[in-house]
């Protein structure tokens, strides 16, 4: 049976980390509202980034989606995956198994991250759906200080959240919309545009959930 918003129901005051554990506890990958079975659009964009296998990419809240094994089997190998839930990431480093050690695991809050803003030289950072749940000015600037601070000149950001036509809700918790426009004004000028694309993903209870997904690239730092 798959996650529906009434499943994630939410205690005042609402603990965030706690929240997403049980999401996570409670149900298989496959049965996430927020699950698809190929990151194929994300896929798209990285590749025409046109970085080497190499490159060094920061998923940030990966939780256990299925972007890892998808990048692990294209041939890249330097691949760091970040979530607040500890254990949704240790559902993806059982199932990707014995090429684990190819992949540095991040538990950290992209909010006040103690690890994530050590980090340097991010050829690519990788958000599928974080960004939204951030409502506050300041958790916003927060998020784009920390992404600002870790990508490297010439390095891409790939962005995927729901649109201004998506999605309310999201497990429960209220959601920001986004267009390319809005996303472009919180990077900033040192930022460009490469490519944005809508895509109508539908959830495994068969809902409509409208996305954006936006390619940028840095321009100067």
């Amino acid at each position: 049976m798959t996650t529906k918003e009434s499943d994630c129901k939410n205690p005042a005051p609402l603990n965030l980390k706690k929240h997403w554990d049980s999401a996570y506890t409670k149900n298989d990958t496959s049965e996430l509202g927020w699950y698809e079975s190929s990151a194929q659009k994300t896929i798209y964009l990285i590749n025409k980034t046109g970085v080497s296998k190499q490159a060094s990419i920061l998923n940030v809240g990966v939780g256990s989606s299925v972007i890892i094994d998808e990048l692990l089997e294209q041939g890249y190998t330097n691949l760091i995956a970040n979530d607040l839930s500890e254990r949704a990431l240790a559902k993806v480093k059982s199932r990707v198994s014995t090429k684990a050690n190819e992949v540095v695991f991040v538990a950290d809050d992209l909010l006040s991250p103690t690890k994530l803003n050590k980090l340097k030289d991010i050829e690519i950072w990788n958000d599928r759906a974080v960004l939204h749940f951030f409502l506050k000015e300041e958790e916003q600037t927060a998020y784009f200080n920390l992404l600002k601070s870790v990508v490297k000149h010439n390095g891409f950001v790939i962005i995927a959240v729901f649109s201004l036509d998506g999605a309310k809700k999201c497990c429960g918790l209220p959601l920001q919309l986004y267009d390319e426009k809005m996303l472009q004004e919180k990077l900033g000028k040192d930022f460009k545009l490469i490519d944005n694309f809508k895509h109508t993903f539908i959830n495994p209870n068969g809902g409509e959930r409208p996305y954006i997904y936006t390619l940028f690239q840095r321009i100067s730092k």
